[in-house]
Order: structure tokens, then C-alpha cells, then sequence
């Protein structure tokens, strides 16, 4: 049995007095980017994304759907924005260049480091004691 059509109708796509969108730039459907914001090259925008006044995506810039951009926020060339950015400010995601073995490596300690550095604190505290003793 075929998926029913939604019922939903998608939102128009707007683009905002004075904005800029380089070449090879896919801005799906319900989007509103904000003005004089600028995308550069090959970035590609999801459904829904809203992005403020002055934002600056950079070449390559990935942005995923239902995500927020505050006015003035810069997102920098290569970055994937997988959640809503409330605050201004220059964003980036994306590692520097390196063999896969070697950021294989890399990307497995970035997800650790959380807990590493709470165990870090931990034989700090550990150790502060035993030099009090």
C-alpha cells in the first residue's frame, strides 16, 4: 500500500534581502536565511533551517534540518551543524587533514575525553591529598 501524501504542505523557501549564495548551494524546502547572510560554495542546507541576519556559512558547510542559527553567527567552511546555535560567535567541526588511521585514532580520544579528564581531576585531587599528608 502507497504512503499517503502528507497533509502538511512544506513552508516557502526564503532568502532575505541582500543575501548571497555562491555557486553549487542546495537550500531545501521551509528555509528562511536571514539577510545579507552569505553561503559560499557547495553548502547544503536541510528542511526547515532558519538562519538569522548576518550569518556567514562557509564553502562546504553543512547544515542539518529544524536547526536555528542566531543573527551574526559564522559557521567555518567543511563544519557540520547538527544542533541550533543560540549565541553568536565563529563555529567550527571539522578536523584538520590526516590519514585515517591516524584520525580514526584521533575522532575514538575526542569521544573519551570527557571521562578522561574527569579522571585526570580525580588523581589530581588524589594526589594534592597525598602531598598535604
Amino acid at each position: 500500500m502507497p504512503t499517503p501524501p502528507s497533509t502538511v504542505a512544506p513552508s516557502n523557501t526564503v532568502i532575505g534581502e541582500g543575501a548571497k549564495i555562491d555557486n553549487l548551494v542546495q537550500v531545501a524546502h521551509n528555509c528562511q536565511i536571514g539577510a545579507y547572510s552569505v553561503l559560499a560554495g557547495c553548502t547544503g542546507i536541510a528542511g526547515s533551517v532558519t538562519l538569522g541576519e548576518h550569518c556567514i556559512v562557509g564553502g562546504a558547510g553543512m547544515i542539518s534540518g529544524h536547526v536555528t542559527l542566531a543573527p551574526g553567527t559564522t559557521i567555518s567552511g567543511g563544519s557540520l551543524v547538527m544542533k541550533s546555535i543560540n549565541q553568536a560567535g565563529l563555529y567550527t567541526s571539522v578536523f584538520p587533514l590526516d590519514s585515517h588511521d591516524e584520525w580514526v585514532r584521533n575522532a575514538a580520544h575526542i569521544r573519551r575525553l570527557s571521562k578522561l579528564a574527569e579522571r585526570v581531576a580525580e588523581l589530581e585531587k588524589k594526589l594534592k591529598t597525598i602531598e598535604n599528608e
